[in-house]
């Protein structure tokens, strides 16, 4: 199978280390897409690739992503938002002002591991919600919630692209509207907090949106756009991205969870979110700035 192993570092990518993967894997030749990026092709299949790669550059803080050359350049990614697209978590960040964030976290970190059910998990913590005034969110959004590094240049160039790019969160409608309308994403779909009188009730609205959701949501995507699963990209950090991120032609960790780093197809650990740009093989005088 004619692989590409694709290499991407924070800063710099140092040639010698894509000289030590070329060798160790007997590549047929490398292509660099940017300073900090390399792609290397190779025959076999993608996971030992990647685990041979990976022990040629020991610890050096590089990404690895290996898949199969043919279909690499993908027609829609479906992504989280909380600890993907945005580097916080939503509910975390709200429990904050009943100062309440150390034991609200401390579920939402159990939950992302795959410890706790995340249904149940999700109306414990939003009953501890209950009674915050709903302006808290636009307060937030304007001064806590931030977009992931490279999150805004990975839209703007899929979308300049024909890609698709879907939001698809276990979080809130209330964050996630405003989050998909700045970083410019075709689609979102979310959890509904409940609010009542100015103020969150405590509940949020069903069915909700979990693990099986997001995995239906990437399926009826592709079905829309008259797609097959292997032409999506899955993007994601915690436990309830598993089934979507197993779903898709290629499944992506983000800063993700051990158990998520361990099923994904690739894991960005060090780079930013333009890391998927080079998965698909974009080099970086054709990304679009967002």
């Amino acid at each position: 199978m004619d692989i590409v192993i694709t290499l991407v570092a924070p800063g710099l990518l140092d040639p010698r280390a894509v000289a030590r993967v070329v060798s160790t894997l007997g590549a047929d030749h490398a292509e660099r897409l940017s300073d900090q990026a390399t792609d290397i092709f190779a025959s076999g299949l993608p996971g030992q690739l990647r685990a041979a790669a990976a022990s040629a550059l020991a610890d050096e803080a590089v990404d690895i992503i290996a898949q199969p050359v043919a279909g690499r350049r993908k027609r829609l990614l479906i992504s989280d938002m909380d600890s993907t697209l945005i580097g916080q978590e939503c509910i975390d960040e709200l429990a904050a002002v009943h100062h309440l964030k150390p034991k609200v976290a401390a579920i939402t970190e159990r939950a992302m591991r795959g410890e706790l059910d995340f249904a149940a998990s999700l109306v414990e913590r939003v009953a501890l919600l209950k009674d915050i005034p709903e302006a808290s969110i636009e307060r937030l959004l304007a001064e806590t919630i931030t977009p992931s590094p490279g999150a805004a240049t990975m839209v703007a160039t899929l979308k300049a692209n024909g890609v698709r790019t879907v939001l698809v969160s276990g979080g809130f409608t209330q964050f996630a509207e405003p989050v998909a309308e700045r970083l410019g994403l075709d689609a979102m779909f979310a959890n509904r907090l409940l609010v009542a009188d100015g103020k969150l009730t405590g509940a949020v609205a069903d069915p909700i949106l979990g693990a099986d959701a997001k995995r239906e949501r990437l399926l009826a995507e592709c079905d829309a756009l008259g797609i097959a699963a292997p032409d999506a990209m899955a993007l994601g950090d915690g436990a309830n991205d598993l089934a979507m991120i197993g779903a898709a032609g290629l499944g992506v960790a983000y800063r993700a969870k051990p158990a998520v780093a361990a099923a994904a197809d690739a894991e960005i650990c060090h780079a930013d979110l333009t890391a998927v740009l080079y998965a698909m093989g974009f080099k970086a005088g054709e990304f679009v700035s967002g």
